[in-house]
């Protein structure tokens, strides 16, 4: 096995990143799609499918283990393997009679393996490339996450689809689509097992009290940063609105016209939302970067907060008229995932600043379990809240959901100077 500076990255970054995403579009977007198929009530798949993302939310408490118990390479290969195990699990309770409960269970196992593979490979991922490299290979990472985002958003649900109009069964539809993710996921598991390289600092930590007592301690200092109070309602209610909005996106898409939805096909959905929604989304993000990087964090606050929100309007006009030209759908999804993209590289950006210090990397990771709780509690809830509106109402709801995000962009204090070149 060659050292990990001599092999090259390009035969393990792609795959590693692509087999990252996987997972997670299956537990937070193509489940959504599943239970939608099969007859799930909104308010049942928002609830449940929302409490999935608990494991992401909490995932630093547990990042201690992954230093304690093996080496990272050994923790990559054995989760993409349980991942595996858990999309066939998945797979074979789509028959059952109880199929709701026994899936959302194996779901469960599923999404603590991909927060868990998510910890592992960003260490991992440290550990292999040279300082340098990890500049240079940052955009191919992200550039794979999102193919991976396409492929299960726009190809895994266009297969679905196409699966379901053939065999008239929705249950063996997805069964065979889980089937397919799970063969992968082995196939995933014994290439990284001979291609992933062997970094010499990938060791395990020594067992003691001290990792732990530094562990609370990086805790401790997070909390004492100046201004935490405003950072934390930053991170938890930047996203209060389009939170809401995103769980209920595929559902609003595929319900039928007769139930306020755009009674889009499967297939639809995956051009539409999947793969031109996804592809609008990567664009903004890059071009969200480019003009961070020229004029800095501060002088982009606004616009980009505008830019996250106001496309939101967009689903206020497609349900009030609900068209039925799928050109006109398609060129809505895009500017709204666009704007997303372009305004959410600022809230990546501020989390970046204040993770900034001797703890950074600990401190990022807290900052994503603040975001992805500011996710999670408001998706719960967005399908209840859309049963008693409807689709229409509902938008118009979610665009008020995002008056706090502006009252927070209004109070946080951001360095002139950061994300300048």
């Amino acid at each position: 096995m060659k050292d990990a500076l001599q092999r090259s990255p390009w035969w393990w970054i792609p795959s590693l990143y692509f087999g990252q995403g996987i997972p997670y579009v299956v537990v937070m977007t193509l489940s959504v799609a599943m239970y939608k198929n099969t007859g799930i009530s909104n308010t049942d798949i928002a609830l449940y499918t929302g409490w999935l993302y608990l494991p992401w939310v909490i995932k630093p408490l547990w990042s201690p283990v992954v230093e304690l118990l093996g080496t990272k390479r050994k923790w990559i290969i054995a989760l993409q393997l349980v991942i595996g195990a858990a999309l066939a699990g998945v797979a074979f309770t789509t028959k059952l009679p109880d199929f709701f409960r026994a899936s959302l269970a194996v779901l469960w196992l599923m999404a603590f393996s991909s927060a868990t593979h998510d910890i592992a490979a960003d260490g991992f991922y440290m550990l292999g490339l040279r300082q340098q490299q990890q500049a240079a290979f940052v955009g191919v990472r992200s550039t794979f996450y999102r193919l991976a985002m396409i492929a299960g958003q726009g190809g895994l649900l266009w297969l679905a689809g196409q699966l379901t109009d053939s065999l008239g069964d929705p249950h063996v539809a997805w069964s065979i689509v889980m089937f397919v993710l799970a063969a992968m996921f082995g196939v995933l598991g014994v290439y990284h097992f001979f291609l992933l390289p062997k970094p010499a600092a990938d060791v395990r930590a020594p067992a003691g009290g001290d990792l732990f007592r530094d562990f609370f301690a990086t805790f401790a200092a997070f909390f004492r940063k100046e201004g935490i109070a405003v950072t934390l309602g930053f991170l938890l209610l930047f996203r209060l609105g389009e939170a809401q909005l995103l769980k209920l996106a595929v559902p609003f898409l595929l319900d039928p016209l007769d139930k306020g939805g755009l009674g889009l096909s499967n297939q639809e959905v995956g051009l539409v939302y999947g793969t031109i929604g996804i592809v609008a989304l990567t664009l903004g993000g890059l071009a969200g970067g480019v003009v961070i990087s020229r004029f800095g964090l501060k002088r982009c606050l606004w616009p980009m907060a505008f830019a996250v929100h106001l496309p939101d309007l967009v689903f206020v006009y497609l349900s009030s008229a609900l068209p039925e030209n799928i050109y006109l759908i398609s060129v809505a999804m895009a500017v709204e995932q666009f704007g997303y993209g372009f305004g959410f590289t600022s809230y990546m950006l501020y989390m970046i600043m204040v993770a900034d210090g001797p703890h950074k990397t600990a401190h990022y990771a807290i900052c994503t379990g603040f975001m992805a709780l500011g996710m999670m509690l408001p998706q719960m809830a967005s399908g209840w809240i859309q049963q008693q509106l409807g689709y229409q109402h509902f938008f118009m709801w979610v665009c008020l959901a995002t008056i706090p995000a502006f009252i927070m962009t209004a109070l946080i204090k951001v360095d002139p100077s950061f994300g300048k070149d």
